[in-house]
């Protein structure tokens, strides 16, 4: 599916360019599964798609961290279920507001 049919969803869903993009699912993924400290981030790198440079490696070598990846999509699975559920969602502040 392309990024521009998933930001044309989120636009109908009344999601503005400033408040959610398709990206911006992958950047939040990218950070959380990052900062929970259990995944390798070329594990990461590799379930958010970001291909290996050499081109021909990465169109036939698609097992690579394959049991971790597995596993990643699980807890990312529950992850999801914890916030639909009503889990607590922090607010960070950032910039001078900060102490």
């Amino acid at each position: 599916m392309s990024e521009n049919t998933v930001n044309g969803g989120l636009r109908r869903l009344g999601f503005t360019g400033d408040e959610m993009t398709a990206h911006g699912f992958r950047a939040m993924a990218s950070t959380l599964l990052n900062e929970s400290g259990k995944w390798h981030p070329d594990a990461i790198e590799r379930a958010l798609a970001h291909g290996d440079s050499d081109k021909v490696r990465g169109a036939y070598h698609r097992g690579a961290h394959w049991k971790e990846r597995f596993e990643m999509a699980q807890w990312w699975s529950d992850y999801l279920d914890q916030l639909r559920k009503g889990a607590d969602i922090l607010h960070p502040v950032f910039g001078q507001d900060a102490a």
